[in-house]
């Protein structure tokens, strides 16, 4: 059995596979959370690591695996390729969903939208080379900004039907927040589409589902997508490695 693990800024999630077979997750877990659910599987043979916000010496702190770890980063080994200037400065998670998306929809031009602590639009081409994309501030980001750099607008949380005519600062704030990231959206997948009619769009992350019912159609939510990725990354280099 694999493990997987993707440690990010806020939240962290765990997927369990055999094979390609995602067979159990877990999400939105807190760090020692994360480190309890791995130290209390059995029967694993390898693990992946990932994170932009947890050292790995952290982890192995916590969990104290007695199996192999991959730690993910960027001289890692990949199924696809890169077309991006600074590969050094390339989030992990924005790989492994790209790695994703590739394994999910093969020969494929696809955008892959990432709405976690920050939204990631990335495109992957058809022959499965990471070209780029944008990163924008996610959900909670701008809510906390607005409270942060203000004297007087509280701290909202997300509401997947925000108003478009909000009539208390609370509602005009939801509404500038969700009905203004749903715009963005739209936007970037509709130019997206205007140069690659055929583009795949893919949308993952804890956010996404306040914003499945505002999207343009068609698009694709995989709310596993960053698991699967990983867990092809780690089967790839468990392929590369000497028989």
């Amino acid at each position: 059995m694999n493990i997987v693990v993707d440690s990010g800024n806020t939240y962290s999630k765990i997927g369990w596979f055999e094979g390609d077979d995602l067979v159990r997750h877990e999400t939105r877990l807190s760090f020692s959370e994360l480190a309890s659910a791995v130290r209390d599987t059995t029967a694993v043979d390898r693990i992946l690591y990932a994170s932009v916000s947890h050292p790995l010496e952290k982890f192995f702190s916590a969990v104290q695996p007695i199996v192999p770890v991959l730690h993910l980063d960027n001289q890692t080994p990949l199924p696809i390729t890169k077309n991006y200037a600074t590969p050094a400065t390339l989030g992990v998670d924005r790989l492994a969903a790209a790695v994703g998306a590739v394994a999910l929809f093969p020969g494929e031009d696809r955008l892959v939208i990432d709405m976690g602590t920050c939204v990631t639009y990335d495109f992957v081409d058809r022959a499965a080379c990471f070209q780029g994309g944008a990163i924008s501030p996610g959900v909670r980001m701008r809510f906390k900004a607005m409270h942060s750099f203000t004297e007087r607008l509280p701290l909202v949380e997300p509401d997947a039907s925000p108003a478009l005519i909000g009539k208390s600062t609370r509602d005009a704030m939801l509404s500038g927040v969700m009905n203004g990231l749903a715009a963005e959206l739209t936007g970037f997948i509709d130019r997206y589409r205007a140069e690659q009619p055929a583009c795949r769009v893919l949308v993952c992350g804890g956010d996404a589902p306040y914003f499945e019912k505002l999207l343009p159609t068609p698009v694709t939510v995989a709310a596993s997508l960053v698991l699967i990725g990983l867990n092809r990354i780690l089967n790839h280099n468990v392929a590369l490695q000497p028989q």
